[in-house]
């Protein structure tokens, strides 16, 4: 595998009913069902929560390679990811991703370098840009 190609094995293994686990190698084993709304049980984490959440922790990651480019050290970030997942003709799909985020810095000099940090990380977020459905971004910096 070259730095131009990377590959992600994941496995499922069906445990009961609508639920199974999912190992990815050397890392913790998660246990995934379908969710409520489609005959799974409460409490465990489905794959349209995996979905929203691929998206919002790339954003996150991406931010943060941004800032460090862009030289802006912020004190937090938050962002809530919140995905519509519609009845369309060929059945469900995710329609649009809304990620809301807020960013703390010291200055308010450091304002302009986080918007833009955050501006970057929406537009090179990978996994975003390999989804299907739009991504809107709501961005707030705050002085903390």
């Amino acid at each position: 595998m070259s730095d131009e190609s990377h590959e992600y094995l994941v496995k499922i293994d069906w445990t009961h009913g609508r639920v199974g686990d999912l190992t990815v190698k050397g890392k913790p084993k998660i246990q995934i069902s379908a969710p409520p709304e489609f005959d799974g049980p409460e409490g465990i984490i489905s794959p349209e929560d995996l979905f929203v959440a691929a998206a919002t922790s790339c954003f996150l990651t991406t931010f943060i390679t941004f800032a460090k480019k862009v030289h802006v050290e912020f004190k937090s970030f938050a962002c809530e990811g919140l995905g519509t997942l519609e009845k369309v003709e060929k059945g469900f799909q995710f329609t649009k991703l809304l990620l809301r985020t807020k960013v703390t810095v010291d200055t308010e000099d450091l304002i302009p370098k986080a918007e833009r940090a955050l501006e970057l990380a929406g537009k090179y977020c990978l996994v975003s840009n390999s989804m299907k459905c739009p991504t809107e971004h709501v961005n707030e910096v705050t002085v903390g």
